[in-house]
């Protein structure tokens, strides 16, 4: 048996980078994905094992796909499969792991992915280097977008500091019609054959090799695909989603299909989407996932505005828990808070907050996605931030694309416009002027200064406080001395530092003349300069 790629070597790959084996199966087996497993098991010379599941891709090829945690040595690989046939079960081969010379330019290849942190508050990559979830809405980029215009989005995102995009897979709307054409008027691509009459049985490989095309480009720039299966809520156009009617074990196997097909590369598993988290998809979704996933990528649940963000708390497949505080335009962070308090501990974030001009010009517009960012990670939203933007989740073709609501539609744009709403700016300089502090598991601090949202590791490390109207900021004289003395001071809506120094033992106050929103950090790597990287 010989194994091909189509985009590397199979033979040869650096660490966390992606290496792909190619299987034909000698006979014709009808009903393939939904019928015939494969997988295999990957053996490092160190001892370590992992398994990878392989995925159908159409006819008789079948293909495995994998990225070694190791920097280096040699790894045996053997198949296996729910059926008696050479071209796939008994297979076998050997990857060789090469560093480069040089740090790779991608921090994922050259941290790892991301995975939950010891205290599983916040994510960190495989190395241990802290990360901070910084996310924009682009629910149906999977089946609206061309490669094109993600290029476009990816490079936006990307300058503006975010590294995650959160998207629904396939289309999940039972009800919607639509031509089958990316830049047609309600045209959408269709991931499943059989969707409509709301089964997983029928899948369309070309639509998975179309969606490989645009998920590289956003990795190419540093954004991590956040995959919901089959929505549970809203969907497109709020016209039955079929995440609550398919049988619990075609979503299943659909969830190890995209972890078979998408997780050799960074990825977070959003198994359950906008619903109460209690359909018997998203437990089914989760076990699956955790099961198959070598890499122990993040697996959450993200919830509609009035469930109670706490389904499956103490399943040990489930990492996060993410909230949605509506459409209305006002700040709720108390929900952050509320979730940061449950047990056992999963991170938290706000998934969803109000999109921008989404139903009326205006609304949520500009800085009040930065408040709302800063408000929701000093809540206890320690996982990161997350930006929506109306006509951009939909991707509507253009402000006047007929068959959208206008309900959640910003008036005037389409998906284009929406790229250049402001807010999107605010909420990606968050990760810009976090980048780099040891944020991991950050929780809310209430004691070590006068801050009304306040976040630590530790307070002796590191200290950060959002101040809506800005300064100054007291420090509790008893906890003074303990914290550390090097700080700046941001203007969060620029992300400019407008004060920088280093404290001496007496001095208790961080000044700043007010009137503007401030966000401080106490951080004793800073050299005082407001130049310092």
């Amino acid at each position: 048996m010989t194994s091909t790629t189509p985009t590397m070597s199979p033979t040869h790959c650096a660490a966390w980078s992606r290496a792909e084996i190619t299987l034909t199966a000698e006979h014709d087996h009808p009903d393939a994905y939904a019928s015939v497993e494969v997988w295999a098991d990957f053996f490092h010379e160190s001892g370590l094992t992992l398994r990878r599941p392989a995925f159908w891709d159409g006819g008789t090829t079948w293909r495995l796909r994998f990225a070694s945690p190791l920097p280096d040595g040699r790894w045996r690989w053997r198949t296996s499969a729910s059926v008696a046939d050479r071209g796939l079960a008994g297979v076998t081969g050997r990857v060789e792991v090469t560093g480069r010379s040089g740090a790779p330019a991608n921090r994922f290849r050259r941290h790892g992915f991301w995975r939950m942190s010891p205290g599983r508050r916040s994510l960190v990559h495989a190395d241990g280097t802290p990360a901070l979830l910084v996310a924009d809405t682009a629910w149906a980029l999977p089946w609206r977008a061309t490669e094109e215009q993600t290029r476009v989005y990816a490079a936006d995102r990307h300058a503006k500091g975010f590294n995650a995009a959160l998207l629904m897979s396939v289309q999940p709307d039972m009800r919607a019609t639509g031509p089958r054409d990316r830049t047609a008027d309600e045209g959408f691509d269709v991931g499943f054959e059989d969707l409509p009459q709301g089964r997983l049985n029928q899948l369309n490989p070309d639509y998975f090799r179309y969606l490989d095309r645009l998920l590289a480009i956003l990795h190419d720039h540093e954004i991590v695909p956040v995959l919901q299966p089959v929505f549970q809520g809203f969907g497109w156009k709020g016209l039955s989603v079929a995440g609550t009617v398919v049988p619990p074990s075609e979503y299943a196997r659909y969830c190890r299909y995209l972890v078979a097909r998408y997780g050799a590369d960074p990825a977070v598993y959003l198994v359950g989407g906008d619903g109460d988290g209690w359909d018997p998809q998203v437990a089914a979704g989760g076990e699956e996932t955790a099961a198959w996933d070598a890499y122990d990528q993040p697996r959450g649940i993200h919830y509609r505005p009035h469930a109670d963000n706490d389904a499956h708390q103490d399943a040990p497949w489930l990492d996060f828990q993410w909230c949605q505080t509506g459409h209305g335009g006002e700040h709720v962070p108390e929900r952050v808070a509320d979730m940061w308090r449950n047990q056992p501990v999963k991170a938290v974030a706000n998934g969803e907050p109000t999109y921008e001009h989404g139903g009326r010009r205006g609304k949520a517009e500009g800085w009040w996605q930065g408040h709302e960012a800063w408000s929701n990670l000093c809540a206890g939203g320690t996982m990161g931030v997350v930006y929506g933007a109306g006509s951009l989740w939909q991707w509507a073709h253009r402000a006047d694309e007929p068959g959208q609501s206008a309900r959640y539609l910003a008036e005037g744009a389409g998906w284009r416009e929406a790229l250049d709403f402001p807010g999107s700016r605010h909420v990606g300089l968050v990760g810009r002027i976090l980048d780099g502090l040891p944020l991991t598991d950050m929780r809310p601090d209430w004691q070590s200064a006068r801050a009304r949202r306040a976040l630590t590791t530790d307070p002796t490390r590191l200290y950060l406080a959002f101040a809506e109207h800005g300064g100054p900021l007291s420090l509790r004289p008893e906890n003074a001395r303990a914290m550390p003395r090097a700080y700046r001071v941001y203007d969060p809506r620029t992300g400019d530092v407008v004060r920088a120094g280093v404290r001496t033992d007496d001095d208790h106050v961080l000044p700043d003349e007010g009137g503007a929103p401030r966000v401080y950090v106490l951080y004793d790597g800073f050299d005082g300069s407001p130049d310092a990287p």
